[in-house]
Protein backbone atom coordinates (compact mmCIF):
# COMPACT_ATOMS: atom_id res chain seq x y z
CA UNK A 1 0.00 0.00 0.00
CA UNK A 2 3.05 2.47 0.63
CA UNK A 3 4.47 1.90 -2.83
CA UNK A 4 0.98 2.64 -3.98
CA UNK A 5 0.91 5.90 -2.26
CA UNK A 6 4.26 6.79 -3.63
CA UNK A 7 3.92 6.17 -7.15
CA UNK A 8 1.39 8.82 -6.40
CA UNK A 9 3.25 11.38 -4.73
CA UNK A 10 0.54 11.64 -2.10
CA UNK A 11 1.28 11.88 1.37
CA UNK A 12 -0.62 11.13 4.40
CA UNK A 13 -0.74 14.74 5.37
CA UNK A 14 -2.95 15.42 2.38
CA UNK A 15 -6.33 13.85 4.00
CA UNK A 16 -5.30 15.82 7.54
CA UNK A 17 -5.19 18.85 5.25
CA UNK A 18 -8.58 18.58 3.50
CA UNK A 19 -10.30 17.81 7.07
CA UNK A 20 -8.78 21.39 8.37
CA UNK A 21 -9.68 23.12 4.71
CA UNK A 22 -13.24 21.95 5.14
CA UNK A 23 -13.47 23.58 8.98
CA UNK A 24 -12.51 26.46 7.80
CA UNK A 25 -14.79 26.90 5.08
CA UNK A 26 -17.62 25.68 7.44
CA UNK A 27 -16.49 28.25 10.54
CA UNK A 28 -16.93 30.99 7.43
CA UNK A 29 -20.13 30.31 6.34
CA UNK A 30 -21.56 29.82 10.67
CA UNK A 31 -20.06 33.31 10.69
CA UNK A 32 -22.21 34.63 7.50
CA UNK A 33 -25.46 33.63 9.51
CA UNK A 34 -27.16 36.73 11.35
CA UNK A 35 -28.04 35.34 14.75
CA UNK A 36 -30.80 37.53 16.43
CA UNK A 37 -31.18 37.33 19.94
CA UNK A 38 -34.29 36.68 21.34
CA UNK A 39 -36.51 36.49 18.77
CA UNK A 40 -40.45 36.83 19.54
CA UNK A 41 -42.13 33.36 17.72
CA UNK A 42 -44.81 36.08 17.08
CA UNK A 43 -42.27 37.45 14.02
CA UNK A 44 -41.82 34.68 12.19
CA UNK A 45 -44.98 32.49 12.95
CA UNK A 46 -48.68 33.10 13.66
CA UNK A 47 -48.43 36.38 12.32
CA UNK A 48 -51.92 38.24 12.71
CA UNK A 49 -51.72 39.52 8.93
CA UNK A 50 -51.40 35.42 7.57
CA UNK A 51 -54.16 34.81 9.78
CA UNK A 52 -57.83 34.80 7.50
CA UNK A 53 -60.81 34.40 9.94
CA UNK A 54 -63.09 31.58 9.11
CA UNK A 55 -66.82 32.51 8.39
CA UNK A 56 -68.91 29.65 10.10
CA UNK A 57 -71.60 31.98 9.03
CA UNK A 58 -70.76 31.79 5.38
CA UNK A 59 -71.44 29.00 2.84
CA UNK A 60 -68.91 26.01 4.16
CA UNK A 61 -65.39 26.04 2.39
CA UNK A 62 -62.33 23.90 3.18
CA UNK A 63 -62.65 20.47 2.47
CA UNK A 64 -65.69 21.64 0.11
CA UNK A 65 -64.75 22.38 -3.64
CA UNK A 66 -68.09 23.42 -4.53
CA UNK A 67 -71.81 23.46 -2.65
CA UNK A 68 -75.10 24.81 -3.89
CA UNK A 69 -78.57 24.55 -3.50
CA UNK A 70 -80.77 23.48 -6.27
CA UNK A 71 -84.43 22.23 -7.14
CA UNK A 72 -82.76 18.73 -7.64
CA UNK A 73 -80.03 16.69 -9.07
CA UNK A 74 -78.95 13.96 -11.49
CA UNK A 75 -76.33 11.39 -11.00
CA UNK A 76 -73.97 11.03 -14.24
CA UNK A 77 -70.80 8.40 -14.39
CA UNK A 78 -67.45 10.80 -13.87
CA UNK A 79 -64.25 10.45 -15.99
CA UNK A 80 -63.31 7.95 -13.48
CA UNK A 81 -65.93 6.24 -13.65
CA UNK A 82 -67.79 7.27 -9.98
CA UNK A 83 -71.34 8.34 -9.57
CA UNK A 84 -70.88 12.21 -9.58
CA UNK A 85 -73.96 14.28 -8.27
CA UNK A 86 -74.65 17.34 -10.27
CA UNK A 87 -77.46 19.91 -9.33
CA UNK A 88 -80.17 20.77 -11.44
CA UNK A 89 -81.93 24.12 -11.48
CA UNK A 90 -79.44 25.73 -9.17
CA UNK A 91 -80.99 28.50 -7.28
CA UNK A 92 -81.62 29.81 -3.71
CA UNK A 93 -85.35 30.58 -4.28
CA UNK A 94 -88.06 28.27 -4.32
CA UNK A 95 -91.65 27.92 -4.79
CA UNK A 96 -93.99 27.54 -1.55
CA UNK A 97 -95.07 24.23 -3.26
CA UNK A 98 -91.41 22.99 -3.91
CA UNK A 99 -91.30 19.03 -2.51
CA UNK A 100 -87.78 19.53 -1.45
CA UNK A 101 -84.29 21.98 -1.02
CA UNK A 102 -81.88 19.91 -2.46
CA UNK A 103 -77.71 21.01 -1.55
CA UNK A 104 -75.33 19.39 -3.82
CA UNK A 105 -71.71 19.52 -2.90
CA UNK A 106 -68.42 18.62 -4.09
CA UNK A 107 -65.22 17.42 -1.83
CA UNK A 108 -62.01 17.64 -1.69
CA UNK A 109 -60.14 13.89 -1.68
CA UNK A 110 -60.48 13.26 1.99
CA UNK A 111 -59.34 9.88 3.45
CA UNK A 112 -61.72 8.86 6.55
CA UNK A 113 -65.57 8.12 5.62
CA UNK A 114 -67.40 10.60 7.87
CA UNK A 115 -71.25 11.94 7.48
CA UNK A 116 -72.60 15.79 6.35
CA UNK A 117 -75.28 16.93 8.16
CA UNK A 118 -77.61 19.89 7.62
CA UNK A 119 -80.02 21.08 9.88
CA UNK A 120 -82.86 23.96 8.61
CA UNK A 121 -83.67 26.64 10.59
CA UNK A 122 -86.27 29.54 10.49
CA UNK A 123 -84.27 33.03 10.15
CA UNK A 124 -86.98 35.39 9.07
CA UNK A 125 -90.23 33.22 8.76
CA UNK A 126 -93.48 35.07 9.85
CA UNK A 127 -94.81 32.80 12.50
CA UNK A 128 -92.30 30.94 13.33
CA UNK A 129 -89.55 32.31 15.96
CA UNK A 130 -86.05 32.87 14.48
CA UNK A 131 -83.80 29.62 15.08
CA UNK A 132 -87.08 27.04 14.93
CA UNK A 133 -85.89 23.65 13.71
CA UNK A 134 -87.71 22.85 10.51
CA UNK A 135 -85.39 20.11 9.05
CA UNK A 136 -82.53 17.67 8.96
CA UNK A 137 -80.72 15.46 7.12
CA UNK A 138 -77.44 13.61 6.66
CA UNK A 139 -75.49 11.38 4.31
CA UNK A 140 -72.74 9.04 4.60
CA UNK A 141 -69.89 9.91 2.44
CA UNK A 142 -67.70 7.07 1.81
CA UNK A 143 -63.82 7.08 0.93
CA UNK A 144 -64.27 7.08 -3.23
CA UNK A 145 -67.19 9.74 -2.94
CA UNK A 146 -66.19 13.07 -4.10
CA UNK A 147 -70.14 14.47 -4.51
CA UNK A 148 -73.28 14.46 -2.38
CA UNK A 149 -76.60 16.41 -1.31
CA UNK A 150 -79.02 16.77 1.53
CA UNK A 151 -82.70 16.84 0.92
CA UNK A 152 -84.61 19.08 3.27
CA UNK A 153 -88.15 17.90 3.21
CA UNK A 154 -90.70 20.83 3.99
CA UNK A 155 -92.26 20.67 7.77
CA UNK A 156 -95.75 19.88 8.25
CA UNK A 157 -98.16 22.06 6.53
CA UNK A 158 -95.24 22.90 3.68
CA UNK A 159 -93.00 25.63 3.86
CA UNK A 160 -93.92 28.96 4.79
CA UNK A 161 -92.87 31.97 3.12
CA UNK A 162 -89.33 33.34 4.21
CA UNK A 163 -85.70 33.01 4.99
CA UNK A 164 -83.88 29.74 6.06
CA UNK A 165 -80.47 28.78 7.18
CA UNK A 166 -78.81 24.97 6.74
CA UNK A 167 -76.19 24.24 9.30
CA UNK A 168 -73.93 22.23 7.61
CA UNK A 169 -71.69 19.73 10.01
CA UNK A 170 -69.36 17.09 9.18
CA UNK A 171 -68.08 14.42 11.15
CA UNK A 172 -69.44 11.74 13.19
CA UNK A 173 -72.33 13.25 14.45
CA UNK A 174 -73.12 16.83 15.25
CA UNK A 175 -71.63 19.03 18.18
CA UNK A 176 -69.66 22.75 18.22
CA UNK A 177 -66.98 21.65 16.95
CA UNK A 178 -68.43 20.00 13.96
CA UNK A 179 -69.97 23.15 12.01
CA UNK A 180 -68.72 24.18 8.43
CA UNK A 181 -70.67 26.62 7.30
CA UNK A 182 -74.11 28.08 6.72
CA UNK A 183 -76.19 28.05 3.49
CA UNK A 184 -79.37 29.95 3.28
CA UNK A 185 -82.32 29.78 1.06
CA UNK A 186 -85.53 31.84 0.73
CA UNK A 187 -88.79 30.93 -0.06
CA UNK A 188 -91.35 32.89 -2.00
CA UNK A 189 -94.57 34.30 -1.72
CA UNK A 190 -97.58 32.36 -3.43
CA UNK A 191 -97.74 35.55 -5.87
CA UNK A 192 -94.39 36.09 -6.58
CA UNK A 193 -93.27 32.11 -7.14
CA UNK A 194 -96.05 32.27 -9.77
CA UNK A 195 -95.15 35.41 -11.61
CA UNK A 196 -91.03 34.12 -11.75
Amino acid sequence: MASFHAMLGLRPILPSAVIVCAMAATQALAEDLPIVPNASINDFQLRQEDVKQYDFNAPPQGMFRSITMSEGFEEELGFRRTHEIVPVKPTERFRPDAPAVYIVFELHQHYQAFKVFGRCFSEEVAGLAPGTPVGEDSMYIALEDETGYLKLFPPQGGWKPGRYKVEIHAGEQVNDMSLMGTMRFTIAAAEAATAK
